[in-house]
Parts: C-alpha cells; sequence; structure tokens
C-alpha cells in the first residue's frame, strides 16, 4: 500500500524534476481516471477519509480521461507552444 503511494509520488518529483532541467515550471498533474482512483484509494488507505485529491507535489491535480491508467507532469504555461513542457508516466501496468 505505502510503497505504491511513494512509487507514484516518486514518478510524479522525476517528471517534474526533468521538465525543470529543460527549463521548464510544472505546476500540474494530469491523471486518467483509473490511475486517479488509484491514487485517491493509496491516500485514503493510507491517512483514512475519502477525500479528494487536490494537489500533489505542491502541482495542482486534474483529471483528463483519456489518459486512462497514465498521468503526465505538465508546465501548463508552455503547452501549445511546441514540443517539450510535459512528461507522461505510467501509473497502472
Amino acid at each position: 500500500m505505502r510503497g505504491e503511494l511513494i512509487k507514484i509520488l516518486s514518478l510524479i518529483e522525476e517528471k517534474a524534476n526533468e521538465l525543470k532541467l529543460d527549463g521548464y515550471e510544472p505546476d500540474v498533474v494530469l491523471f486518467g481516471f483509473e490511475a486517479y482512483e488509484f491514487l485517491k484509494n493509496q491516500v485514503n488507505k493510507e491517512f483514512g477519509g475519502e477525500e479528494e485529491v487536490l494537489e500533489l507535489s505542491g502541482m495542482k491535480v486534474r483529471l483528463l480521461d483519456e489518459l486512462g491508467k497514465d498521468a503526465v507532469v505538465v508546465d501548463s504555461k508552455a503547452l501549445g507552444l511546441g514540443l517539450g513542457g510535459a512528461k507522461r508516466f505510467k501509473v497502472l501496468e
């Protein structure tokens, strides 16, 4: 349980750091519906309650159903300006 949550948080931090090294300022994490439900269940098991996850690692959390089991760390100001500004990773295999 705790290991899965730590793995997700580590991936978010890793992708955010990669973006920062490329000169971006990541500020949003987009989750697919399945990925978000998994994350939410892990957080609620760890901390109790039935709360929504609105922020992780200082970044806003948003849902984008099309991502499914994946998540994307994003610099929202850089999206649409060309290549870069986002890093995708798998939450669930």
